[in-house]
């Protein structure tokens, strides 16, 4: 399990479900919008301190973005 992709995959998943741009994220969350373009597509790799940051700005628990989707299970 390549948990980069993993987070990526439900990041963007959460991300579109609240409606919001990777633009209107990025402001959100006080990241840039390449970041966070990287972080949907695996390339990044979040520390623990930003995974609680983006579950905040998207209003769901940390353990949502390290979730195995259907891909992993």
């Amino acid at each position: 399990m390549d948990m980069r992709k993993l987070v990526g995959r439900n990041f963007a998943r959460l991300r579109a479900a609240s409606g919001l741009t990777q633009e209107q994220f990025a402001e959100r969350a006080n990241v840039s919008q390449q970041y966070v373009s990287g972080l949907e597509n695996g390339k990044r790799n979040p520390t623990v301190q930003t995974l609680f940051q983006i579950a905040k700005a998207l209003g769901v628990s940390h353990v949502d973005l390290v979730m195995p989707d259907d891909q992993d299970r």
